[in-house]
């Protein structure tokens, strides 16, 4: 079963920030409690209408109003992108952990390893950026000419360790190379008032810049010499990839996602959970590292994106995976 032998039809909530970007054949149903039986209803029906081989969940509310019997078809395939409750789950025909680690968790929870298959997710590479776009970028976070850019992006959530990276900030110098370090921050989430108070109160307030929500990240990628993930946990971890795919030289704390994706030293550089200083020591590191240096740990990041969590590996495996099942041989 090849791309060019697969049909799909996407089903979205009506106010999913997806909707704009998918192209027909696709519908909306609310998706709203999974105590709402509108909600499964709606989902149910959409199923019957369209009569799909396969229906694949991609988020937990989704999968827990799904519910399918196994000897009528069509097959349920879940996706699971962290350590949720497997009884959740238990109801879907085969399940899809993006990591090994969530794959070995669910084995270890009771679920048959013959149920479980470990697919990544794949970030698609991103149009270049032309350097008048660029410098206009520049122009609007407020950023000076010369500064070493520091970009952060993600939910201002306790997990994801922003107050852990503007401390981090504060440990190393104000300028390496008479050039300033700025920091460029994009999200939002529970923690934006907590998180903007730290920051103002921080002696390096001045060179912290609050981005909001961005839908398309891809400029400040480019505009940055470094990306740091700080997550405290951090099950995959896409910002890596897209960092990757950017090109943009990375330092992530040793998070589940991480470990598995980077190889310390060689496509990326790692520090421990909440630890400030030693956060800084490897910004401060790949800052001062020579062409050469930022060369290599970015090729290798291409190696490893390429190799690993490229659009054909990762389509290719989903669909190696839905002809196993459809032919009964998992």
């Amino acid at each position: 079963m090849r791309s060019e032998h697969l049909s799909s039809v996407a089903i979205t909530p009506p106010s999913s920030a997806l909707n704009a970007a998918l192209v027909p054949p696709m519908e909306t149903t609310a998706m709203r409690s999974v105590f709402d039986p509108f909600s499964r209803f709606g989902l149910s029906r959409l199923i019957r209408r369209h009569q799909p081989q396969i229906v694949q969940t991609w988020m937990g509310r989704a999968t827990r109003l799904v519910h399918l019997n196994p000897a009528k078809g069509p097959i349920h395939v879940a996706r699971l992108g962290g350590f949720y409750d497997p009884a959740q789950y238990q109801h879907a025909h085969a399940l899809v952990g993006n990591t090994r680690a969530i794959c070995d968790y669910l084995v270890q929870s009771g679920v048959p390893a013959s149920r479980v298959s470990h697919i990544s997710n794949f970030v698609p590479l991103p149009a270049p950026l032309h350097a008048s776009e660029l410098q206009a970028v520049r122009q609007q976070t407020g950023v000076p000419e010369d500064a070493l850019v520091v970009f952060a992006l993600g939910r201002l959530h306790e997990n994801k360790g922003f107050d852990t990276l503007i401390r981090a900030l504060e440990c190393l110098p104000e300028s390496l190379g008479g050039r300033p370090i700025h920091l460029l921050l994009a999200g939002d989430g529970p923690l934006k008032d907590a998180l903007t108070a730290q920051a103002a109160a921080s002696p390096a307030a001045s060179r912290i810049h609050w981005l909001g929500w961005q839908r398309n990240p891809s400029p400040y990628f480019y505009l940055a010499d470094l990306f740091v993930c700080p997550s405290r946990h951090e099950p995959l971890g896409n910002v890596l990839l897209e960092a990757w795919a950017h090109r943009c030289p990375l330092v992530s704390t040793r998070s589940h996602g991480a470990l598995e994706l980077i190889e310390d030293g060689v496509s990326g550089l790692l520090c421990d959970i909440d630890d400030p200083q030693q956060m800084a020591a490897q910004m401060q590191s790949l800052l001062q590292a020579s062409p050469d240096q930022r060369q290599s740990l970015i090729e290798q990041g291409m190696q490893a994106l390429d190799a690993g969590f490229s659009e054909r590996v990762i389509l290719d495996a989903y669909q190696d995976l839905y002809q196993q099942l459809l032919q009964g041989t998992r």
